[in-house]
């Protein structure tokens, strides 16, 4: 029987994808949390307060977390997350404004 070290590199990745995991679980809190409040919204200023949130490290009204680098790219990928699991929807004649 011959031991191999333990690989770190698979350690590495499973961090990576818990890191990207709460990433967008946080970007998904901060959209919906967003659009409660305001109820509609153009996708453009949606996209522009989940950025300054994410920079300020503001979850909410009293809540704090540490802030990170998010990107435009980041928030449309939830944004899509989100449709697709029915909590946002876009409104028919103006399909760039989201309701919640």
């Amino acid at each position: 029987l011959r031991l191999l070290p333990q690989q770190r590199y698979l350690q590495a990745e499973r961090a990576e994808v818990s890191a990207l995991e709460r990433k967008r679980n946080i970007l998904c809190c901060l959209i919906t949390r967003i659009l409660k409040v305001e109820k509609q919204l153009h996708i453009d200023n949606l996209v522009f307060r989940v950025i300054d949130a994410c920079q300020k490290g503001e979850l909410g009204p009293g809540l704090q977390f540490l802030s990170f680098c998010c990107h435009s790219v980041d928030v449309l990928s939830c944004v899509l997350h989100l449709l697709n699991q029915g909590y946002l929807r876009r409104q028919e004649k103006r399909p760039h404004v989201l309701e919640y």
